[in-house]
Formats: structure tokens, C-alpha cells, sequence
């Protein structure tokens, strides 16, 4: 794989700082039932990367302190982690919400029938990746009978009252399929559930957009096509400082599956880690009140945060 951030850390992006900490964004692992070209975590069927039992009671122990509103777990397929279910319990119990960072597929997969139950029982915020409403697009980025398997994985959390009530939230993600800017989030939401709606009786609450960004395995191919260069271009080009005060970074820290800190998940697959004092900081080691105004780090990839109707984990930032 072709590495990127000799080309993104000499930046001109605008010096960030953090506000008050609100979301963990958590990586359990980059093991996935999938392997999507799109991935900026290069996660796949073959990762054995996991987070120890020991780093989890430290995630349970900061929720533990209060000041922390939304857990976000992520992955690969973060339901493969064998303590996925303990965290979510224990998060619940201390009237966290929970984000999972669902890829439908997984929904599916041998040993994982009851999954959808579980999170339903949890009210676990279900976000789902689901690239286009249409098979060929899916499957040409995700692989053959993706899109079967994800459609069937929208009924079968619909049937469990998913999209119908506040309690059971299904959200769905847009990321463009090649190296262009995703279009309007609100037209392209309209677009999803009229489609899906209509071919496939299904529903969900909203549509995030989310811009590619040029890490990982979407840069590596970007920079092997020479489409590297022409792509910054585009994300500089649509710059838009208003997008600078939304930014996820802002108020959100990330997690990696051996428990460092980042300011994003995008700085965690560039290895950029959050500095407090100049030093990297683990979980163990954190004071929540040590990250107010703390300085972000940043490098060219933040530009595809900031571009057009600017991009986060939670979709387009204006409309």
C-alpha cells in the first residue's frame, strides 16, 4: 500500500482547538466481514488487531466519570469484538448513548443472528453504511451480495421498530465511489427513501454524506491511478471556513483498538496522535479537562472535512 502522509503534512489548513468533549469514538478492531475500496481503516477479513479486555475496562471506567454523553464504536465490523455486547450494557447502564457503526453484512453472519435484537433491546443508534440505492454500485465498492445482504439487514432491524420510533434510530452512509465530493445530503436523502421506499419497502431516519479522504486504502489508489494530486486539488479548491466550527474533531476524541488518543479516526490511520503537553496521552492516562483548547492536529486530509457541505461521522455539516 502506498503511503500518504508525506503528501498531506506539509499543510496551509487553519491551527483548531478542541471544545468540551462530548463523543468517545471508539475502534475495537480492524478485523471486518468486508473489504471495501473505500476503506480508510484498511480493515478486512484477515485483521487480527483487537482491543484488549484490559482497555476496555478503561473505556467503561471514563463513561464511568459522567462527563462523556455518546459512545461510538467502530471498526472493521465492531460486533466482532467478542466484549462489543459487555460495552454496550455497561454504556447503557450509565445512560450513555451508543453508536454502532453497523455494515448490515454482519447483521448476517454466523454467530451474529441475534445481533440485531441485541441492539434494538439497547437502543443501540444504528449507522450503516449503504453507499448508493442501487446493486451495482454497492457491490462494485463492497464486494458481490453486499447489497442483498445489507437490504436484508434494513428489514430486519425495520421489523424491530427501527426508523418508526426516537428509541431506534437508523441512520444510513453515503460515501462517493470514486474521487469526487458526495452531492446535496438533503437531495440525495430524498433520493435514498424514495428508492429503497419504493423497490424495497424500507425505511430509515437519515442520510449522512461523508467525503473519501485521501488516507489509506482510497488514497493508495488514488495515488497509484495519479489522481492524488487532482483530488487535494478538488478538497482545497471547496473550502469552506464555516465548516471550521463544526468540525468532529472539536468536540469528539478517537480511540484506537491499543487505547492512544487521536483528535480524529482519520488521524489515527495516519498515526498522527492527539498531543497534550507535546506528548502522545493514552486512555489511562486521561483528564477530560485537560483537552479544552487543546490544539488540534491537523494535515492536508483535514481539507475533506471541510470541503462543500463539509463531512463528519454524523454527515454533511451545512446543508
Amino acid at each position: 500500500m502506498l503511503a500518504t502522509l508525506p503528501l498531506l503534512e506539509k499543510t496551509d489548513f487553519p491551527a483548531i482547538q478542541r471544545g468540551p468533549l462530548k463523543t468517545l469514538q471508539v475502534n475495537l478492531g480492524y478485523r471486518c466481514n468486508q473489504q471495501c475500496l473505500h476503506c480508510h481503516v484498511d480493515a478486512g477479513p484477515n485483521r487480527k488487531e483487537m482491543m484488549s479486555h484490559e482497555n476496555i475496562n478503561e473505556i467503561i471506567k471514563l463513561l464511568s466519570s459522567g462527563q462523556i454523553e455518546t459512545l461510538d464504536l467502530t471498526g472493521g465490523a465492531p460486533e466482532l469484538h467478542p466484549e462489543f455486547r459487555r460495552l454496550v450494557e455497561r454504556a447503557r447502564a450509565l445512560d450513555v448513548h451508543v453508536i454502532d457503526r453497523c455494515n448490515l453484512t454482519i447483521l448476517s453472519e454466523p454467530g451474529q443472528q441475534n445481533l440485531a435484537q441485541f441492539l434494538a433491546a439497547n437502543q443501540v443508534e444504528v449507522v450503516a453504511s449503504l453507499p448508493c440505492y442501487t446493486a451495482d454500485n454497492v457491490d462494485g465498492q463492497r464486494g458481490k451480495g453486499v447489497f442483498d445482504a445489507s437490504i436484508e439487514g434494513i428489514r430486519q432491524l425495520n421489523q424491530l421498530g427501527y426508523a418508526d420510533s426516537s428509541d431506534h434510530v437508523l441512520n444510513l452512509v453515503y460515501n462517493p465511489t470514486g474521487a469526487f465530493l458526495p452531492p446535496s445530503q438533503v437531495g440525495l436523502e430524498s433520493d435514498y427513501k424514495k428508492q429503497l421506499g419504493e423497490q424495497f419497502a424500507i425505511s430509515f431516519n437519515h442520510l449522512f454524506t461523508i467525503t473519501n479522504m485521501p488516507i489509506k486504502r482510497f488514497g493508495s489508489t488514488l495515488i497509484s491511478k495519479g489522481e492524488f494530486n487532482n483530488y487535494m486539488g478538488l478538497l482545497k479548491a471547496s473550502f469552506s471556513a464555516n465548516n471550521l466550527q463544526t468540525v468532529m474533531c472539536r468536540d469528539l476524541i478517537s480511540i484506537d483498538w491499543q487505547g492512544w488518543l487521536y483528535d480524529c479516526d482519520f488521524n489515527q490511520m495516519l498515526e498522527l496522535p492527539l498531543l497534550l503537553g507535546g506528548k502522545k496521552k493514552h486512555i489511562s492516562e486521561l483528564l477530560v479537562e485537560q483537552l479544552q483548547n487543546n490544539d488540534i492536529v491537523i494535515a492536508d486530509h483535514c481539507y475533506g472535512c471541510t470541503a462543500g457541505q463539509g463531512s463528519s461521522c454524523g454527515g454533511a455539516l451545512s446543508d
